[in-house]
């Protein structure tokens, strides 16, 4: 049965208050009710971000730009925007992890479970509720579509887009998963968050690459997490120390952000950290082919870069470790099928072995190298192994 005109404009507060505890049965902690209209700073501050380059590879920010700055573009229909947020907060600061550089860091969203299955799932099951009650049409998003969760996320009162660019809540510090329900129905809106950040730069400051350009604006094609996750290619040289051990991803603004005093671990077992990939060993990793990579990160969001781009980070991390037993595993991927492997081994190797080493190591394979970039790393490499031996006294 279709709402009444009368119903609709008193912003149902009777929907609003199923939507809740239906959202809090389901496992999400934050709920909040918005406008499409409601965020109409996003669409400058997108296209500037666009302009700039700051979005680096990912060509579908450009492509999706006119769909991604108004909801209204996406949807015409959609009246009110049912904003969700889930708690995926870890049981400790994940940076401390990085003070043993033999393990591999992967960022904490993706220890586990991967997040779209879970959250769009229950997204489904209450925005067809939502159906049934209102008796207007929905839509679930979960980071999946052109939409800016976000600001949607802060115009609907679930916290604030801080100097990082991420989401802050009060409740929950950095460590909300986000899902929007669209909807025809019309809800009456909550209260846009306020910012709290004040004169704060801790996220800001503690970026080992240095991508934030100015608070609240983020050069993508500095970010580790950009560099390790939609990256295709070669992780630039300038970047690689800073990599450190991070393998998949960085939660350094993150984790930096004093809000997350307030913030609890998750209670969804789902997004709990796996023991296996709460600190694996880099030895373990750099062993794996095709499908042990598969069977490891079957169900996790690292699945999905596939085991060549994964190697290429995790020799990076190698590359970084000061562990000179990794220099066999290392020397074996330097004859990987794949070029991306191929050439951050070599690079690994020229971390990881002396200069005289690292020079009987180039005569048996560089010769036989038949990719322009893995041949590339050689010649740079070996240049620097050079040098290196010139500066011995």
């Amino acid at each position: 049965m279709r709402t009444s005109t009368s119903e609709k404009a008193a912003g149902r507060p009777d929907l609003r208050a199923m939507i809740r505890g239906e959202a809090a049965r389901l496992g999400f902690e934050a709920v909040g009710f918005t406008t499409p209209d409601s965020i109409p700073q996003a669409d400058a501050r997108l296209r500037d971000f666009v302009a700039r380059g700051w979005h680096g590879s990912m060509a579908w920010m450009a492509e999706t730009l006119e769909r991604r700055a108004s909801p209204s573009a996406l949807w015409p229909e959609v009246r009110s925007i049912v904003v969700l947020g889930m708690n995926y907060g870890p049981a400790a600061d994940p940076r401390t992890l990085q003070a043993r550089p033999d393990r591999g860091a992967i960022s904490v969203y993706a220890r586990n479970r991967d997040y779209h299955d879970v959250v769009k799932g229950r997204l489904k099951e209450l925005a067809g509720k939502i159906a049934a009650r209102s008796g207007g049409d929905v839509k679930v998003f979960v980071d999946t579509a052109p939409v800016m969760e976000k600001p949607l996320a802060e115009a609907a009162g679930l916290g604030w887009q801080g100097k990082h660019t991420n989401l802050v809540s009060r409740d929950f510090g950095s460590w909300l998963f986000l899902g929007a329900i669209f909807t025809t129905a019309a809800l009456e809106p909550d209260a846009a968050a306020a910012d709290h950040c004040g004169n704060c730069r801790a996220c800001l400051d503690a970026c080992p690459t240095s991508a934030f350009p100015a608070p609240y604006r983020l050069d993508a094609r500095r970010c580790i997490s950009y560099l390790t996750i939609e990256n295709k290619g070669p992780i630039p040289n300038e970047f690689r120390a800073a990599v450190g051990n991070r393998i998949y991803g960085c939660d350094d603004c993150l984790a930096a952000c004093p809000w997350n005093k307030f913030a609890r671990s998750a209670a969804e077992m789902k997004f709990r950290a796996r023991a296996d990939l709460e600190e694996p060993r880099l030895a373990d990793l750099l062993d794996l082919d095709d499908a042990a990579f598969r069977t490891l990160f079957a169900g996790s969001p690292v699945k999905r870069i596939g085991r060549d781009r994964f190697l290429r980070n995790v020799l990076v991390a190698a590359g970084n470790s000061g562990e000179a037993s990794l220099a066999t595993r290392c020397r074996a991927l330097a004859e990987d099928p794949s070029p991306l492997v191929r050439g951050a081994a070599v690079w690994a190797l020229s971390r990881l072995l002396d200069a005289d080493a690292f020079e009987r190591a180039a005569a048996g394979l560089m010769d036989g190298e038949g990719d322009d970039c893995v041949r590339a790393e050689w010649r740079g490499a070996l240049a620097l192994a050079e040098k290196a031996k010139e500066s011995i006294p």
